[in-house]
């Protein structure tokens, strides 16, 4: 198969944690897909040159090379038929609200929760570069713009509204097992977890459950992945 994927690394090159990366990761692994991985920091743009781009989220095959986590996911589906990520066009335009939903909704308060345990774990060679970027987008400093743990677990609980109502009654958003829309909904949990020791979740909450059944899925792929503190 040849696929190799260029997935964003932190200060310890084990440390993935970009949210769009593990979709990829698990659409791989939920088809039965291989891939060796290249790890890529913010400054490494030169390793993905090749893909025209600047982000990473970059699949190479042989004669093919795909930037996007959604893109990627439906070219896999196309040149890889076998374990679908979606089940036919309807569960296509499902998958694309949740990822919809997931990047308007979600990622913004889990990324103001986490987001100096994320610039703590960086390469130093990175840091000006996400602290600059940062700050010029949000208009203020990495410090203010945090929120505390107390303050980002309401948020996020929040905006989780609408999935913990569907996961009270049934394991996965796509039902009985996980699809593409599982892992659009799982990214942000996964950077998180691979940067931060702050719990997102009270125990009770639904989503909490699906969370752990995720993490487990791959023989704990999830799991067992390396994070920049002691689990």
């Amino acid at each position: 198969m040849d696929l190799e994927l260029f997935d964003l690394a932190g200060r310890d090159p084990a440390v993935r944690f970009s949210p769009y990366c593990w979709r990829i990761k698990l659409a791989l692994a939920h088809k039965g897909l291989s891939a060796t991985t290249e790890p890529v920091r913010f400054c490494d743009k030169d390793k993905i040159a090749f893909s025209g781009q600047g982000l990473v989220q970059v699949l190479r095959a042989r004669d093919s090379v795909v930037s996007d986590s959604w893109r990627i996911a439906l070219w896999l589906d196309e040149t890889y038929p076998q374990s679908p990520l979606f089940e036919g066009p309807q569960a296509i335009g499902l998958a694309n609200f949740v990822r919809a939903w997931s990047q308007a909704s979600l990622t913004m308060p889990v990324f103001k929760t986490i987001i100096l345990d994320l610039y703590n774990s960086l390469d130093p060679a990175d840091r000006e570069y996400f602290r600059s970027s940062r700050e010029k987008r949000f208009g203020t400093t990495l410090e203010a713009f945090r929120v505390d743990p107390e303050q980002g677990r309401g948020e996020i609980a929040r905006a989780l509204a609408p999935m913990r109502e569907a996961l009270g009654a049934q394991d996965f958003l796509s039902g009985a097992a996980p699809s593409f829309a599982d892992y659009c909904a799982f990214g942000p949990f996964m950077w998180a977890r691979s940067v931060s020791p702050i719990e997102l979740l009270a125990q009770d909450d639904p989503v909490h459950g699906w969370r752990e059944r995720m993490l487990d899925l791959y023989c704990g792929m999830g799991r067992n992945a390396p994070t920049s503190y002691s689990v």
